[in-house]
């Protein structure tokens, strides 16, 4: 059964470090956020299941279960948003989270004010696409249909599983009715201005696993289409 994230969820803060955990849970709270912890990445599995949080804020070196196992294990059964909060900061490993699943990455050593922004940057999105839920708040885009009150998306008959930045580009594109979108517009689709991670692949990345979720030939895009030096737009149906 598939763990749907609650609105009035706590943050899940999962990392070995004490020191950190006390950290990040103390300056969310002053947020009014609730928060739960975890050291390892099996008990934050199970952390999951029970609190179905509305943010995992997730360190990568876990003992036991490590958070990059632990991030692919949550994306077969939740499309809850993730932030990875990782030593592990080189561009690869960035680029790396990203194509796994994750939202939004920051590096340590971190700012704990910047980390606040993103997380509140994270929750307002999760928070406005829960509100879209109007009549006439369906894209239809050949044998896709996308409502964007609940967040699902169909394929004919069967049910598409996208994290929240795939379903937000997605969503972008089929809205635009056949405009080109440049990564800047889909990045300003994801982040707010100034917030999220500043990397020329991250959109390239997320569309990747887009296109590979719906099954789409980049040669003939259905559904994403690449505009050489311009962007990307809605296939052709």
């Amino acid at each position: 059964m598939a763990i749907e994230a609650k609105l009035d969820a706590p943050v899940l803060v999962v990392d070995d470090d004490p020191k950190i955990q006390a950290l990040v849970s103390a300056y969310l709270k002053r947020e009014g956020l609730g928060v739960v912890t975890a050291s390892d990445g099996t008990v934050a599995m199970e952390e999951i299941r029970r609190s179905r949080p509305r943010l995992v804020v997730l360190d990568l070196m876990l003992p036991g279960l490590d958070g990059m196992s632990l991030l692919r294990q949550l994306r077969q059964e939740s499309d809850v948003p993730v932030l990875i909060l990782s030593a592990r900061g080189s561009t690869s490993d960035r680029v790396f989270g990203i194509t796994e699943g994750a939202d939004d990455y920051l590096g340590k050593p971190f700012s704990p004010a910047e980390l606040v922004v993103r997380v509140k940057a994270i929750l307002r999105r999760s928070a406005s696409d829960g509100r879209a839920g109007t009549r006439d708040a369906i894209l239809h885009h050949g044998d896709l249909t996308i409502d964007l009150g609940r967040r699902r998306v169909q394929q004919g008959d069967r049910d598409v599983k996208l994290t929240s930045a795939e379903f937000r580009i997605l969503s972008a594109l089929i809205a635009a009715r056949g405009r080109v979108l440049s990564r800047q517009q889909l990045q300003d689709a994801l982040y707010e201005e100034g917030v999220g991670p500043a990397l020329d692949r991250t959109i390239d990345v997320h569309i990747g696993r887009l296109r590979a979720k719906l099954g789409d030939d980049p040669k003939r895009p259905r559904y994403v289409a690449t505009v050489r030096g311009g962007g990307y737009r809605a296939g052709e149906q």
